[in-house]
């Protein structure tokens, strides 16, 4: 049972639940496998951008196993534009454990759930409780917030202490049998009502019990790190064109934006200049050389941890063999047939500029 301290929250968390919950896709299966898919696709993304996302996926992948069959191309490609692509690398390779080593079935306990690839404590507490019904607990960054709110946790967040002490908080607010509904309450009011900016605390539940509002400190807790701005970089791209078609190739299976198809192209050295750059990288990715170089377009697009200002050129194939040097693979595709390819977001913003 909950110390005597925190005895007033569940109940009243759950009443309010009970009655406010939003009608999401997610909350009308017990399939242990459709809650899993939703809970990768829900990190540091929104609901709204995740629900068409998450009736294409499972209709597309219905079950573990049909996942684990599929070509990572596929998953990629049905992910496009989600973002965090490292998740749905992770969500494949994870099937193929699942088929492998517990014959098809989502694994039950923490633990198990915690060996699968892309699933951290969050994710398996989120599994255990929904899915299982396990008095496991989740910690997020909206049940962080509701958590140094409602207890006046003015310490930084992200500290080894202070997230050790935010999980203890959790686990002993939990009520024995209803841990994940209790779980989604807790996430529910932090995506609703007790918003990073202006939250709405005369509709909160937990109103009379929060310290922060108490002291006037829901607008300033919980404590925030000063923001660092992003770092820059200038990056030269290549849309080489050979008899009609262009040149992907293909990003490394790992590291950012893993497995996904691109234009050839990258970093414009401090003193280089955008032509020389674009011809630089082209030679060293791919070892060809190209010319007739003219601009296409500017693509600024911003990533979580860094911006990029793309310098788009296109051009014509001039010599060379196509090689992979810094890629896995590369393609001469018609223009109409881009559109079958997995492409980052900012590579997307050129295709359209060829489309026009």
């Amino acid at each position: 049972m909950p110390p005597p301290r925190y005895k007033d929250v569940s109940p009243l968390l759950l009443g309010w639940f009970d009655k406010n919950a939003r009608d999401l896709p997610w909350r009308k299966t017990k399939d242990p496998y459709a809650i899993w898919v939703s809970e990768i696709m829900l990190q540091q993304t929104q609901v709204d951008t995740v629900e068409p996302y998450y009736h294409r996926f499972l209709k597309r992948f219905p079950t573990v196993r049909r996942l684990a069959r599929a070509r990572l191309d596929t998953v990629l490609k049905l992910w496009e534009g989600l973002g965090y692509y490292s998740r749905a690398r992770n969500l494949h390779q994870a099937a193929r454990h699942i088929v492998r080593d517990y014959d098809g079935n989502v694994p039950q306990t923490r633990q198990a759930l915690l060996s699968l690839p892309g699933v951290g404590p969050y994710t398996a507490g989120a599994i255990a409780s929904i899915a299982f019904k396990q008095n496991e607990p989740l910690v997020d960054g909206n049940v962080i917030r509701v958590l140094c709110r409602l207890f006046r946790i003015r310490e930084n967040p992200k500290s080894g202490t202070t997230q050790k002490r935010l999980w203890q908080i959790a686990k002993e607010l939990l009520p024995p049998g209803r841990a994940g509904a209790f779980n989604q309450a807790l996430m529910e009011l932090g995506a609703t009502v007790c918003s990073p900016r202006n939250p709405t605390c005369e509709a909160c539940p937990l109103q009379k019990k929060c310290l922060a509002r108490k002291h006037n400190e829901q607008e300033t807790l919980p404590l925030r790190a000063d923001k660092k701005p992003l770092p820059h970089q200038d990056v030269a791209v290549a849309v080489i064109y050979k008899n009609g078609r262009i040149l992907i190739d293909k990003r490394k299976p790992d590291g950012l934006l893993g497995g996904l198809w691109e234009f050839p192209g990258g970093k414009i050295e401090d003193g280089e200049s955008h032509t020389a750059a674009l011809k630089r990288e082209v030679r060293e990715e791919l070892g060809i050389t190209v010319r007739t170089i003219r601009p296409l377009v500017i693509v600024q697009h911003a990533y979580s941890h860094f911006s990029v200002t793309l310098h788009v050129f296109t051009c014509t194939f001039a010599s060379g063999t196509p090689q992979c040097r810094t890629c896995v693979d590369f393609k001469w595709v018609h223009p109409k047939q881009l559109k079958n390819y997995a492409f980052p977001a900012a590579n997307k913003k050129i295709i359209a500029a060829l489309q026009k």
